[in-house]
């Protein structure tokens, strides 16, 4: 838990978000305790989640949200 974004975070950078879908995939997190945690919704975390299963890390660069849609 030690490794994860501070809770107050507000710059999600590419890594902070792979590394908040990785806690919810290893079991560390579950989605609603993530998306209360960092005050996301549901909808913005799968987004996440989708992004990396077909993009990759790449997918998770807000610059280029827009081509991978």
């Amino acid at each position: 838990m030690s490794d994860l974004p501070p809770v107050d975070t507000g710059r999600w950078v590419i890594r902070r978000k792979a590394e908040v879908v990785a806690a919810v995939r290893g079991g560390l997190l579950t989605l609603d305790e993530a998306c209360e945690r960092y005050s996301l919704t549901n909808e913005e975390f799968l987004a996440w989640q989708k992004s990396i299963d077909r993009h990759g890390l790449a997918g998770l660069r807000t610059t280029r949200l827009q081509q991978y849609r």
